[in-house]
């Protein structure tokens, strides 16, 4: 009798509520430790953990989901090394949303397969002993303990709360955050890839929702950037560090504006590249609402404003040669209809140039930076002044 009621309910004897409670209490500490350990602190250095966690996080994980960490960290490396194009090795803008959605897993199990991947981006990841050979060396065994100890302590039903945790990497991190990530959402700023947030509030899956916001900053320790937006992983390392478990290296720079300067200097333009997406997300707004006040001047056909119209959805990328031909022609039509909107278009593209040229000293990209505000200054275009005020406004101040 006592074997059959063991079987039935385990050590824990719990009901049915708080059997669902518990797989989602577990699977939470599993995207706990991906989002903290495996992305923020091994991938993008933005934290140290103290010993003792990183090992906690280390057994959590060889048990929860088998994946090795060298693996895990030159994967997401790559991604972003290479994101977008061909070499990503989960990018639903080249490998299609529905292939990274339902089988990123794969993708990922495919890419730990490239010796070439490990060895450029896995550096830095543990290699001591237990490492070698207990965590990488008997990988999915640590998977098959975690089904003993769901049975142990749940009983029969611990099998489907193994199943859950199973898939809940797979699915929420391989296939949401790589997938809709890339593809749904809103964007904060205006980062050279396809990134989203999915959400502003980053709780099921770690924060890890703030995505757009990562990609543009990486490096940094804390995903929500917007007063609205939350990110329940940066509430966990900011208790761990207020308990002397971790040290936060690097958070994201808060875009902050006081009262413009006269003259642009070297910190102004410090500023400027530091807080460059916030700026060219402001620009790509002040374009479109220009872009719409155009088609309300322009004498044009219902056809050409219907044609010009679907413009408003591409004017947030800033090289414009990203664009498709037919969207090129287009825009090129008409910037030959609109002078505002062709100075606002090359006026954007000179002002990427700021800090894209890599040759370039600081002391030409400061000269640039004053040449620009002058002109954009002089130009009668209010978006134009709008965002060389901005500029003059930047300070550099730590979130």
């Amino acid at each position: 009798m006592y074997l059959l009621e063991f079987l039935d309910g385990g050590l824990l004897q719990l009901s049915w509520w708080q059997l669902i409670l518990a797989a989602l209490v577990l699977t939470h500490v599993t995207i706990a430790g991906v989002t903290i350990f495996l992305h923020r602190s091994q991938t993008h250095r933005a934290l140290d953990l103290h010993p003792a966690v990183a090992m906690f996080f280390r057994v959590w994980l060889w048990l929860t989901t088998g994946m090795v960490t060298k693996e895990w960290v030159a994967i997401h490396r790559k991604h972003h090394a290479k994101c977008e194009t061909a070499d990503d090795p989960h990018s639903p803008q080249t490998r299609g949303i529905k292939a990274v959605l339902w089988t990123g897993s794969e993708l990922y199990m495919e890419e730990a397969k490239n010796p070439d991947t490990l060895v450029r981006y896995g550096h830095g990841t543990p290699d001591d002993w237990i490492e070698r050979n207990v965590f990488s060396r008997f990988s999915w065994q640590g998977v098959g303990i975690m089904v003993g100890i769901d049975l142990m302590l749940f009983g029969v039903a611990g099998l489907a709360i193994w199943g859950v945790q199973m898939l809940w990497i797979p699915f929420h991190a391989a296939g949401v955050i790589n997938g809709i990530g890339h593809w749904w959402g809103y964007r904060n700023y205006d980062s050279p890839d396809a990134s989203n947030n999915i959400v502003p509030w980053g709780i099921w899956i770690g924060g890890e929702e703030l995505h757009n916001n990562h990609h543009t900053y990486p490096t940094s320790a804390k995903f929500s950037s917007k007063w609205h937006e939350f990110d329940i992983g940066w509430v966990y390392i900011c208790t761990l560090q207020a308990l002397g478990l971790a040290t936060v290296l690097r958070v994201a720079p808060k875009a902050t504006v006081a009262e413009p300067k006269r003259a642009i200097d070297l910190e102004t333009l410090h500023a400027v590249i530091a807080n460059r997406y916030d700026l060219l997300a402001k620009y790509a707004r002040s374009l479109k609402a220009a872009h719409r006040d155009e088609l309300q001047r322009l004498p044009l056909s219902a056809d050409e404003h219907a044609r010009f119209a679907g413009l408003r959805r591409v004017l947030r990328k800033g090289d414009v040669s990203q664009l498709q031909v037919a969207e090129q022609h287009l825009l090129s039509d008409l910037m030959k209809r609109s002078g505002v909107m062709k100075t606002l278009v090359e006026m954007r593209t000179e002002l990427l140039a700021t800090w894209e040229r890599s040759s370039a000293s600081r002391e030409q990209m400061l000269t640039h930076l004053q040449d620009w505000i002058h002109r954009a200054e002089a130009s009668g275009i209010h978006a134009l002044q709008d965002a060389a005020l901005r500029i003059r406004s930047y300070r550099l101040v730590a979130a």
